[in-house]
């Protein structure tokens, strides 16, 4: 079987269907495994929301999906994510509202925890490095955790004491094993590794392994939508330069 893993979708319809179509590019899978924040930032939250339903994941809530639904306090965002947040929030049809707030924090499936932050602090943490991976693999009890959050496609390894930490390419295929992993698939609507192509995974189950894979997407029809909306400059921006 393969799951398709994507994280951080953030209202980027346009990054949003090119992963659907590049996934399909790549052998399609059977079940979706996301891991928070289908809103914030970006253009068409509700049409994300529809997209994403249809495909009947298995998706954990972000810091963005909970602010949007007033569940969280969006004092601790910058100005700018503020700001897009409570025009997100005024976007949201009821059913938008009720899917978001039935997103649980932690998702466990067979060997894998799935979580938006981190195991330890499901929607703020960020593991960007590996001495906070470390303290992580304390905190959940299968052998494999896929995060999101950071934007930035990552593996942490567990070797004994030490934690091993890097990046994942596109087409990198990571063979999965005995040692532990925590898996970042990096950003479908906003990347933040220099790289503004939309960025996503691939597990297959039956040869056991995860493929990363990076697809371009019409980024100027998303800057264009989020700048008729009003957004804030700096993210329609940022989005061309993948930071």
């Amino acid at each position: 079987m393969k799951y398709l893993v994507i994280a951080d979708i953030h209202a980027n319809l346009e990054a949003f269907q090119a992963v659907l179509e590049d996934a399909c590019n790549h052998g399609g899978f059977g079940h979706v495994w996301c891991l928070g924040d289908v809103v914030g930032y970006g253009p068409d939250p509700s049409a994300c929301i529809s997209l994403l339903r249809t495909l009947d994941p298995a998706c954990v809530c972000g810091n963005h999906d909970l602010a949007a639904v007033g569940k969280i306090d969006i004092g601790d965002f910058n100005s700018e994510a503020a700001g897009a947040n409570r025009w997100t929030s005024r976007q949201l049809s009821d059913d938008d509202r009720e899917f978001l707030l039935g997103l649980p924090d932690v998702l466990v499936h067979d060997e894998f925890t799935l979580v938006h932050g981190s195991p330890r602090l499901p929607l703020w943490e960020y593991i960007a490095h590996a001495f906070t991976a470390s303290d992580n693999f304390e905190c959940f009890d299968t052998r494999y955790c896929l995060v999101g959050h950071t934007h930035v496609p990552f593996v942490f390894e567990q070797e004994g004491v030490s934690v091993n930490e890097g990046y994942m390419g596109n087409a990198d295929i990571l063979k999965l094993g005995c040692s532990r992993l925590i898996v970042n698939p990096g950003g479908v609507g906003q990347p933040r590794d220099r790289d503004p192509r939309a960025s996503y995974a691939i597990y297959d189950s039956d040869e056991n392994v995860l493929s990363h894979y990076r697809v371009d997407y019409d980024i100027e029809t998303t800057q264009a939508k989020m700048e008729k909306e009003g957004l804030p400059e700096f993210l329609i921006a940022r989005i061309a330069r993948g930071v």
